[in-house]
């Protein structure tokens, strides 16, 4: 599903038109977005919890030569799924074999 598909699917769900469920779908993101820039951690009961990971820098390999390439520091946004997202998942999965 793309940002598209999901615009279209929250405004069938919560019959919104586009244009609201657009500026919807924008305002979570952005707000998801600020939150985790200042450091927050987000979480959405049921759903899961976004958060910022800090990796340090590290020496890696360019896997064409060979040849030790250096990495650097950086922060990385993790995404760790809730119980009941985890559950009905995992129902879903054993009704599609």
């Amino acid at each position: 599903m793309n940002k598209g598909e999901l615009i279209e699917a929250v405004a069938a769900a919560a019959d919104l038109t586009k244009a609201d469920a657009t500026k919807a779908v924008e305002a979570v993101v952005d707000t998801i977005t600020r939150a985790l820039k200042k450091g927050d951690q987000v979480a959405i009961v049921g759903f899961g919890s976004f958060a910022v990971k800090s990796r340090a820098a590290r020496q890696g390999r360019n896997p064409k030569t060979g040849e030790e390439i250096p990495i650097t520091a950086r922060r990385v946004v993790t995404f760790r799924p809730g119980q009941k997202l985890k559950q009905r998942v995992e129902a879903y999965a054993g009704t599609k074999q």
